[in-house]
């Protein structure tokens, strides 16, 4: 009898260890925040998620970000309001794409990243659980972006009443260590259609008020406090932009003229004069030419290297002291 019953504890010991494995755990805190500037969270297939360190971090200097210059100083100064502990804005990069929103949102980390700002992306498929990396974020003693890449939402898709609670709306108070930095390609993130103007037709569906779920529509993008538009560059300011980049990397000022009929030519077969087609061209450019200047390779280090020395290195955390805590007194 004895024996039975140890049999039968054990088969549910190990029934109950296969069960923990695929039940979802609840989402944690990675142990230290300050081993990389930059996470990523990811749905598991078990339905919880997990912060994933992002080990090779492309960082951008505001130095090497040209034709912006308005969109990069209303940026920056929103961003170092946050780290001074005083009100700011989530923001909302919106335009043409390859005009350097997210480079922007790149080149914030690097630059206030000693002071203890971290960066944790989010993919819009992600959004339904914002509310709790957001809980996990407002115990930490650091400052953090949650930054959202090519935000916007088809009709019915999930996480945007999420974001929407999160921005503003919610009976709780927004968190003061953490904003939110979107990028798209759209300034309205929901799709409109020619019927949203007609308010005087019935509506197809029978909705009594249709022009309420129009105002439903755009109310998202109205919950971001700073809206920054960006434009097609010019020829001129495409070549500059290129420019820059060869320059960057390794390419002698004597072959730039060469350079420059060449680079017209790259944005004419892509259709596109934006700073990531520069920046391509010059990568390829400089490739084919054999021109980048060798670099030594670095010994191997027992923690990551610090980060913050070059805009186009790869690099992982420095170590920095967390930011302190912004002040709950509203501003008189």
């Amino acid at each position: 009898m004895n024996e039975q019953f140890l049999h039968v504890l054990q088969k549910a010991e190990r029934l109950l260890d296969r069960l923990d494995a695929i039940l979802p755990r609840p989402l944690q805190a990675p142990e230290d925040w300050g081993s990389a500037l930059a996470w990523r969270y990811r749905r598991q297939a078990s339905g919880g998620g997990v912060l994933e360190a992002v080990q090779h971090l492309a960082l951008m200097r505001f130095d090497d970000l040209l034709q912006v210059g308005d969109q990069k100083e209303r940026l920056l100064a929103n961003t170092r309001q946050f780290m001074a502990g005083q009100p700011a804005n989530n923001v909302l990069l919106t335009g043409a794409r390859g005009t350097g929103k997210s480079s922007l949102v790149r080149a914030c980390l690097a630059q206030f990243a000693q002071q203890g700002l971290r960066l944790v992306e989010v993919d819009k498929s992600d959004l339904v659980d914002l509310p709790d990396i957001v809980a996990i974020l407002a115990a930490a003693p650091w400052r953090f972006i949650v930054y959202c890449d090519d935000l916007s939402f088809d009709e019915g898709e999930r996480g945007y009443k999420e974001l929407k609670s999160i921005l503003d709306g919610s009976i709780a108070a927004a968190t003061p260590n953490v904003l939110v930095y979107a990028t798209s390609n759209r300034r309205h993130l929901l799709p409109e259609t020619m019927a949203d103007n007609l308010h005087g037709q019935r509506s197809e569906d029978g909705e009594i008020h249709p022009g309420e779920a129009v105002e439903e529509k755009i109310s998202l993008s109205e919950r971001f406090g700073l809206w920054l538009s960006f434009y097609p560059f010019s020829q001129d300011e495409y070549l500059a932009i290129a420019q820059l980049w060869l320059r960057q990397l390794g390419c002698p000022a004597k072959q730039l003229p060469q350079a420059r009929q060449q680079a017209l030519v790259w944005a004419l077969e892509r259709g596109s004069r934006s700073g990531r087609v520069a920046w391509q061209f010059a990568r390829d450019y400089v490739g084919r030419h054999g021109l980048a200047k060798p670099k030594r390779k670095a010994a191997p280090k027992s923690q990551g290297a610090k980060a913050g020395r070059s805009a186009s290195n790869t690099q992982s955390a420095p170590s920095a002291k967390p930011a302190r805590r912004a002040s709950s007194q509203k501003p008189r």
